[in-house]
């Protein structure tokens, strides 16, 4: 299986329907926002509910799936989400071909698919450890790493031609049609996997929800990193929208201009994500992880100095790129780490618990700089957040761990 990092039939069906996904994702980023604002006429306030509260509602609506997905074959249950979120999406373009969608339909379909995203990755990442050596769970995050920063290259600019061309709903369909290829890449994959361990009880109980958390808690290793992760996501994705203020407001860019501002970047990614596995084999996981995780920190604060004109489109590349590179380099390794760590009939609940917690941070964040930002002004709560942003790699691990029985399982059908 590692000659040649060839990593069987199975992944391949797997990384092709995440792939297939992505695409479909990225081609329809930022469609909700849009559709509220053109086609209903929705205020500031109205969208910021949908991108932040929509998000928060399907990670807490999330919580009891961990548990759920645990002690259920994972291939199915990655079937069922790519199904339920297509079914979700379509509800959009067809209540729009009748002239019944409203706002309310928008955020309940959010929610639907925030909850079902969180499901889908607890149980690849469970799926994927069944699939590949525990050697090659690197190999296997880059290449998704890398594909998801491909997809980020090339989805938003054909959405924006699609929505241009066809209309605002269409990149919502080419994403539910995504979503529906995926379930049936995953489908045909086949192979066998391992039976969950049986438990007596179906029913999620009350305790079974907090398990995914009190197992990365108690980890040594896994803990700094878990929190290490969400404030820094929290973070960087917290300052988004004031950027945003900040050059299509004061600094005057075009909205051109900061599409290309974000988007050429995201090469930074692919190139990252290409050098993780041959810098984790000359230096080492645990080096690699630390140095990356600190130096991915570095780099936002240079977004206070930004300034108007062809300077502070560059500013914004550089910065950009550099963040995003050590995020390419980071992501996998931290990926990788986080599964070898995670004994295998955990992996579920502790990848729930992590995306929850990741995905409440972001939106408790989010609404907090937004605070900052009217009383502060934009330019001052993104330096602030670049000066928290320096703090978090004393979050970061800096031994290794000792080995977790359990945590490493063979291949399945090999």
């Amino acid at each position: 299986m590692r000659s040649g990092h060839r990593l069987g039939r199975s992944f391949g069906w797997l990384w092709g329907a995440y792939g297939t996904s992505a695409l479909g994702t990225w081609l329809a980023f930022g469609s909700f926002e849009l559709i509220a604002v053109r086609v209903l006429h929705a205020g500031p306030a109205e969208v910021s509910v949908l991108a932040s509260v929509g998000a928060a509602v399907g990670a807490a609506a999330a919580v009891p799936l961990g548990p759920w997905v645990e002690f259920r074959r994972k291939r199915p249950v990655l079937v069922v989400m790519d199904l339920v979120r297509f079914a979700a999406l379509l509800t959009i373009p067809a209540a729009f071909a009748l002239g019944a969608l409203t706002f309310v339909h928008l955020l309940l379909v959010s929610v639907v698919v925030a909850a079902a995203d969180i499901a889908f990755r607890a149980a690849s990442g469970a799926y994927l450890k069944t699939l590949v050596a525990p050697g090659d769970l690197l190999v296997a995050n880059a290449r998704f790493e890398s594909t998801a920063w491909t997809t980020t290259i090339i989805g938003p600019p054909l959405g924006g031609a699609a929505i241009g061309l066809l209309g605002p709903v269409a990149t919502v369909l080419a994403d539910a049609v995504s979503y529906l290829l995926s379930a049936l890449g995953i489908r045909a994959a086949g192979g066998h996997e391992p039976r969950p361990e049986h438990r007596e009880a179906t029913r999620v109980r009350a305790p079974d929800l907090l398990d995914g958390w009190r197992y990365v808690l108690a980890d040594p290793t896994l803990r700094p990193l878990f929190l290490n992760t969400s404030l820094f996501n929290g973070l960087v994705m917290a300052a988004q929208p004031l950027l945003a203020v900040l050059m299509l407001g004061g600094l005057g860019f075009a909205p051109w201009q900061y599409g290309l501002a974000f988007a050429a970047p995201s090469v930074g990614g692919l190139l990252g994500s290409r050098l993780a596995r041959p810098l984790v084999t000359r230096f080492g996981q645990r080096r690699v992880l630390v140095a990356s995780g600190t130096l991915r920190a570095v780099w936002p604060l240079g977004l206070a100095f930004l300034g108007p004109g062809t300077g502070g489109l560059l500013l914004v590349m550089t910065v950009e790129f550099g963040l995003i590179f050590c995020c390419g380099v980071f992501n996998p390794v931290c990926s990788a780490h986080r599964l070898e760590r995670t004994a295998t009939d955990r992996v579920a609940r502790t990848l729930t618990a992590w995306s929850v917690t990741t995905k409440g941070a972001t939106a408790l964040l989010t609404a907090l700089w937004g605070v900052l930002g009217a009383l502060l002004g934009p330019r001052t709560a993104v330096a602030l957040a670049g000066v928290l942003l320096l703090a978090t790699p004393l979050l970061l691990p800096r031994r290794a761990g000792a080995p977790v029985a359990g945590a490493e399982t063979a291949p399945a059908g090999s």
